[in-house]
């Protein structure tokens, strides 16, 4: 059976793969989005990630589309104390910023579309600056008091910010940060090695990477001269135009061969072996992607393995 994870100094204990509910109600409609999750659930996960503006980018939405489908997937499947659903706040179109006011009026909306009374890890999903941190704090700090969100955690933050953040909430005895998800995956290390991930590590805090699969560029199904059908394939496919990119994409192969196993499946388990990171987060649009995901939590990277792979990111 598949190890879980502790986040951080929270209880709790999470799958090693985070289920990324991007997609839902974008490229996958309610029918794969509830499949997917059946799958992945049956598999042993745990760890669902979304956000109340998924997915307000796409014509005719207007957010939180994924929190709405993964609240019907919950309410027929009657799985919600076996699941640990993670959400955000801040961009969702009609809840912009994190004054205090917002942060608790996109709570309780994230509340409604989920069909839940209580979020487990409730995100800051974009850090606003201009906001105190005091503000921010003080606002999450209610909602864990009210029963409303059992842990916080910060996503696209500074090292200042983030180390305030969690100086603010140890001298005032209010709740602190227990997670950070960055932006990190083998073909984009600088986003959070470095001081980050020092801070990071210094407080205890747990990472969720997202974007771990580089928008599917470490999938490797992209290659020279094939064409992807995919929302994200100028993104991702532009990573073949850079040196390291290619270098990742030849190293990920060699790896994969020598474990008989997926690209993708390597370029997760590269990430979770890294300091500070609990679990990756990574999407699937249908079922036929779960189960190269899922296999990352049983392959065991060697060290040549690991040092393979650091070279060619470097």
């Amino acid at each position: 059976m598949t190890s879980v994870r502790t986040l951080g100094p929270s209880d709790l204990e999470v799958f090693p793969l985070c289920l990324g509910g991007n997609v839902f109600g974008w490229t996958a409609d309610e029918k794969q989005s509830f499949a997917v999750l059946d799958a992945y659930t049956a598999a042993g996960g745990n760890f669902i990630d979304t956000a109340d503006s998924y997915s307000a980018w796409v014509e005719g939405n207007k957010g939180g589309e994924s929190e709405t489908v993964i609240g019907r997937w919950l309410a027929k499947r009657g799985r919600r104390s076996d699941v640990v659903i993670a959400t955000k706040v801040s961009q969702h179109p009609e809840f912009q910023g994190l004054s205090a006011a917002t942060i608790k009026a996109a709570a309780d909306a994230s509340l409604r579309r989920l069909g839940t009374d209580y979020i487990d890890l409730y995100y800051t999903h974009y850090d606003k600056p201009e906001v105190p941190v005091e503000e921010i704090i003080g606002a999450l700090d209610e909602l864990v008091r009210a029963g409303k969100v059992r842990y916080i955690a910060a996503s696209n933050i500074s090292p200042e910010r983030l180390r305030a953040s969690l100086a603010f909430s140890d001298r005032e005895g209010l709740a602190r940060y227990v997670a950070l998800q960055p932006h990190y995956n083998l073909v984009s290390r600088d986003t959070y090695e470095g001081e980050l991930r020092d801070v990071a590590r210094g407080w205890g805090l747990a990472a969720v990477p997202y974007w771990a699969l580089a928008a599917g560029f470490l999938t490797g199904k992209y290659r020279p001269g094939v064409t992807v059908d995919s929302a994200r394939a100028s993104g991702a496919g532009a990573h073949l135009e850079t040196e390291r990119g290619r270098k990742v994409l030849a190293a990920l192969d060699e790896v994969a061969q020598r474990h008989g196993a997926e690209v993708a499946t390597v370029a997760l388990a590269w990430l979770a072996a890294q300091p500070t990171v609990a679990a990756p987060i990574a999407s699937a649009r249908t079922v036929e992607q779960l189960p190269a995901l899922l296999a990352m939590a049983d392959v065991q990277l060697t060290d040549d393995d690991l040092a393979e792979l650091n070279r060619a990111s470097a």
